[in-house]
């Protein structure tokens, strides 16, 4: 029976913290009573919202270069529809909308990360193959990710910062609880998302504070190869904040041993040395390198390295839950599993049964689709392309699941990077190579980064509907129809884009597609990859959990941009400082919990005007701001502004007398 009463709208205290001993976590919505879900208001804006961000982002990502976040942006367009409609206790469908919706994101990523690099090849590849490429690596991921949803959002609890997704839950709860208990999270999102429109639309300041500001610090970037950068946003602010300061320090020693010890020292040991092994287009030594140059060439890679095995160790580590996952599973299939009538609503997945049937047949059609629609129906070459894509999808789910657990951010271009190699490498070896081979590893790879993509903002969504008290079993179900809607949005837009432009014309970023692309080339020609770097990272991330030290942060501050890692900790220390002021713990904790609310507002609103910024910029209004930020006053600038952001973030956790009381 449905439940037609007012629900409570407070996210428990618990919510964000370990549990105790003995302690249960109980969501808004109580497990005991059933909600409105699933129902045409939900379903048909949920589709709509694919649409619409499916195609924004797929645009924008490819003409502007700019991939921006679609779940928040998504969620604030569904408390608007609820709120301008008078609809009540819409807090179910809301979750439920913006999990169909936030599929445009992860197929995206998954789509245009690769995908554009057949066309930059001149290789052939029509809009069934790209669909189909997409769709079936949205499914995998979907799939791959379920058996693991209890471990990741329920038995973890409180051990994850998951930023996007208390971003994202808290916007839901404000936008259903209205009026004055709102007001934190609407000031900081209006103050956060004019702070970034000011600086991405207008370039009144600069978005980085680099050391290069100072003619000492310019002098040391070139002698010495050593650079601080820092970028002045307010979102990368708030995800600082929620992340919290033990993982964002951990991160930034990962970005501190690349940039302040790995570049400088390479530029020491081969100054005079062209270091091009693997890839004859470098042609300068490195001593003659700029710091960022040498992090691109060389030092990134040990990041890659780093993250790949991080994700071994964590699959080593966590073989018992895919070991009791694929029990359960094949006891279902044998007709022994549990009676999902018996779960708690909250807790209640897709039948193992269907996820393994469901698993094969996906896994059946992509070797179907490998063996007739890209190996030209060489047996061998199908049979290894579809192993290759199992292991690698199956292993790596759990990986992109842990990174947007900790960071937020998905390492899925470093991830897909590694599939890219590993795949060119194999089917070489199998005798594939030239276009056809290139086309087969650019395909398989569209597939991985898809399914990564998904499994890692899937687990954002799950995470949201945990907290919130929302069925699993909906989410999963509508999130298939979601990858498929977006998968054909993602196929026809990269046609059009193709038709209007040309992807060899320049007049399309595309960045990371670039990337593969001069990645991939010389692979199929029979030219090496970095394998010496990724070892080393390899070998740091082995060091580092044998210290006890979590290698995946670290390692994904290997990989991230300096700039991005500096204000994890800014945001992190702020955090610190608002929750350890205090002799009164209750004090501290409203302030922390408070703070959580103004992070989370910056990221909402940094996210809204990135989509509105963006949209301006392929609309031709774009403001000439490439000289002023040349000059080194638009990061004293920035500076001052960033300070007063701090402050205004410390201020703005300080508590009334009203909530003292």
């Amino acid at each position: 029976m449905e439940n037609k009463t007012e629900q409570s709208i407070e996210i428990p205290e618990n919510a964000f913290r370990e549990l105790k001993e003995g302690e249960e976590y109980h969501p808004i919505m109580s497990p005991q009573q059933t909600y409105r879900e699933v129902s045409p208001w939900s379903i048909t804006w949920g589709i709509l919202m694919t649409v619409l961000f499916s195609a924004a982002a797929a645009y924008l990502g490819l003409k502007v270069g700019q991939v921006f976040e679609a779940a928040i942006p998504i969620a604030i367009i569904a408390i608007g529809l609820s709120s301008a409609t008078k609809r009540k206790n819409a807090l179910g469908e809301n979750v439920i909308i913006q999990s169909i919706g936030a599929c445009s994101g992860a197929v995206v990523a998954g789509g245009i990360f690769v995908m554009p690099a057949i066309y930059m090849l001149d290789l052939q590849a029509d809009f069934l193959k790209i669909f189909i490429a997409a769709a079936l690596g949205g499914v995998l991921g979907i799939l791959f990710l379920i058996p693991f949803r209890k471990y990741f959002v329920k038995d973890q609890h409180g051990k994850y910062p998951f930023p996007e997704a208390t971003a994202t839950t808290q916007v839901l709860v404000s936008g259903e609880k209205g009026g004055s208990q709102a007001k934190p999270l609407l000031l900081a999102g209006l103050v956060g998302g004019l702070y970034d429109f000011i600086v991405a639309t207008f370039g009144f300041w600069n978005e980085n504070v680099t050391s290069r500001m100072i003619g000492f610090g310019e002098t040391i970037a070139e002698k010495a190869k050593l650079v601080f950068k820092v970028n002045t946003g307010a979102a990368v602010l708030g995800l600082g904040y929620i992340i919290g300061l033990k993982y964002a320090f951990i991160i930034c020693l990962g970005s501190l041993a690349v940039w302040w010890l790995i570049v400088p020292g390479m530029a020491l040991i081969f100054p005079d040395t062209v270091l091009n092994q693997w890839d004859p287009t470098i042609t300068t030594a490195v001593g003659q390198m700029a710091p960022e140059v040498i992090f691109k060439s060389y030092a990134r890679s040990i990041g890659i390295g780093g993250i790949a095995m991080s994700g071994i160790i964590g699959i080593v580590k966590s073989w018992g839950i895919i070991k009791s996952a694929v029990g359960l599973a094949a006891k279902e299939m044998k007709g022994k599993g549990g009676n999902q009538s018996e779960v708690l609503r909250t807790q209640r997945d897709i039948s193992f049964k269907i996820i393994a049937f469901g698993s094969i047949a996906t896994l059946i059609i992509t070797f179907l689709f490998f063996y007739f629609g890209v190996m030209n129906f060489n047996l061998l070459h199908a049979v290894v392309g579809i192993i290759l894509v199992t292991i690698i999808a199956f292993l790596f789910t759990t990986v992109a699941a842990n990174a947007i657990a900790i960071v937020g951010s998905n390492p899925v271009s470093g991830m897909t990077l590694m599939t890219l190699i590993l795949a060119s490498v194999v089917m070489v070896a199998v005798g594939l190579k030239g276009n056809a081979g290139m086309l087969a590893a650019l395909l398989m790879g569209g597939v991985v980064c898809t399914a990564l993509s998904m499994a890692g903002s899937f687990i954002t969504d799950l995470k949201i509907g945990y907290w919130l008290g929302t069925t699993p079993k909906k989410q999963e179900t509508w999130k298939f129809l979601g990858t498929i809607i977006s998968a054909a949005t993602v196929a026809g837009v990269m046609i059009v884009l193709d038709k209007t432009y040309g992807f060899n014309s320049g007049k399309l970023a595309a960045p990371q597609a670039n990337a593969m692309a001069a990645v991939i080339k010389p692979l199929m020609s029979g030219q090496g990859a970095p394998w010496i770097l990724y070892a080393i990272g390899a070998v740091i991330a082995l060091v580092l959990d044998r210290c006890k030290i979590p290698a995946l942060a670290f390692a994904l501050g290997m990989f991230i941009p300096l700039e991005l890692n500096i204000p994890l900790l800014v945001g992190g220390a702020i955090n610190w400082y608002v929750t350890t002021r205090s002799k009164s713990e209750t004090i501290n904790k409203a302030r922390g919990e408070k703070g959580t609310l103004i992070a989370s507002g910056f990221i909402a609103g940094g996210a809204l005007m990135g989509v509105v910024s963006a949209l301006l910029k392929f609309g031709g209004v774009e403001f000439q701001y490439g000289t002023w930020w040349e000059n080194h006053l638009s990061e004293l600038l920035s500076l001052i502004a960033y300070i007063a952001l701090i402050l205004y973030f410390i201020t703005a956790t300080k508590l009334s007398k009203k909530e003292l009381e």
